[in-house]
């Protein structure tokens, strides 16, 4: 079964944006391994809260990163 495993900061994209990514996703899968994985495709997208995650031990937040706290 193809997955995939988006990790995005919190409220940064609204609900068309996650249904494009999903759709989108699922088509790379088929295009690589052809229609009859498209039942079994699982995408899971999770909104991280601001502040809680981090990179080169650097807590990160939508002002560091200088994105918008709306949904884009």
């Amino acid at each position: 079964m193809p997955f995939a495993n988006y990790k995005f900061p919190e409220g940064i994209l609204d609900h068309a944006r996650k249904e494009e990514i999903i759709h989108r996703t699922t088509e790379m899968f088929v295009e690589y391994f052809g229609e009859e994985v498209r039942p079994y495709t699982m995408v899971l997208i999770e909104d991280v809260a601001d502040g809680g995650w981090g990179r080169a031990d650097e807590t990160l937040t939508l002002e560091k990163m200088g994105l918008p706290a709306k949904p884009i």
